[in-house]
């Protein structure tokens, strides 16, 4: 049995289909019963609770061979960080008291600094509470942003012809394609080829800046004169208020954007083969055109 926390999210979802796909039995995790459906409708035992919830992580992963975990993110959260620690030390307990021996772990590239990186100082701290597992192998991802965030990005790209966030336009970013993530993660628990503590870094195809990806993005959607926006952090932040975030978060998130301005996330060595994943931002484009589309149709 493999146990996989955010079965509804963009990594989850796709492990576990891979997992599926594979014929392994497949335990999915959710906050949300609803949005397990299509997982339960096909015979996989599916369980919704609260990732903080140690009683029930601890139920839903006895009697796996692995599970996939991860600090699902709560953007209202009025203490961004405090819920990070919630989660992170029930996930951490559940793994110790369900006697799970082999965890994989999502976390983040910058996560071996551990202050001053805003929102992946928790993941920090989430990488020393299962290091401290003595009975379980961990394996700790580390890749950074992800394609599927430009989704996000496209209501703003449609009305105002803009991508913008705090990053600076000319700073190099390690985007990552989701599906590669997937491909790893769901390898891992199949085989649970590792023992000990071990980190994998997930830095995409190449380097890419935000000016860059824009100019990217536009021309796969035929819009011309696309732009990328710098906006300073007071401003991002004022403006993930706006759309529903807490301060909390907001704060957390221009805070990491800051250590990327600054240098600070990066990889201790350097990017490899092994830290290189296939998918481009090219290849993803298209999966941005069909949601670009259907904004028209809304």
């Amino acid at each position: 049995m493999i146990t996989v926390m955010g079965a509804t999210g963009h990594t989850g979802r796709k492990i576990a289909e891979r997992l599926l796909a594979a014929g392994a039995s497949v335990r999915v995790l959710g906050r949300s019963a609803e949005k397990l459906r299509r997982f339960a409708e096909c015979g996989v035992e599916s369980l919704s609770g609260d990732a903080a919830d140690r009683a029930f992580l601890t139920e839903a992963f006895r009697g796996s061979d692995a599970v996939y975990t991860l600090l699902p993110t709560d953007r209202a959260a009025p203490d961004y960080r405090a819920e990070q620690d919630r989660q992170g030390e029930a996930i951490a307990m559940a793994v110790r008291e369900s006697g799970v021996s082999h965890v994989v772990a999502l976390s983040s590239l910058g996560a071996d600094v551990g202050s001053n990186m805003g929102i992946i100082d928790g993941l920090h701290a989430q990488e020393l509470r299962l290091r401290t597992l003595a009975h379980a192998s961990v394996l700790l991802l580390r890749p950074v942003s992800f394609f599927e965030n430009f989704l996000e990005a496209l209501p703003l790209l449609r009305s105002e012809g803009i991508i913008c966030d705090s990053v600076g336009p000319d700073v190099a970013v390690q985007f990552v394609a989701t599906e590669d993530i997937a491909d790893v993660a769901a390898a891992a628990l199949l085989h649970r080829g590792w023992q000990g503590t071990t980190v994998r870094e997930l830095l995409g195809p190449r380097d890419l800046t935000y000016a860059e990806a824009t100019r990217i993005i536009g021309a796969s959607l035929g819009l011309a004169g696309v732009r990328y926006v710098q906006l300073p952090y007071s401003e991002m932040a004022a403006a993930l208020v706006r759309v529903g975030m807490s301060e909390s978060f907001a704060s957390q998130y221009v805070q990491m954007t800051r250590a990327f301005n600054e240098g600070r996330v990066v990889s201790p060595g350097g990017r490899r083969a092994e830290n290189t994943t296939p998918t481009r931002l090219e290849d993803f484009v298209a999966t941005l055109a069909r949601a670009y589309r259907s904004l028209e149709f809304a």
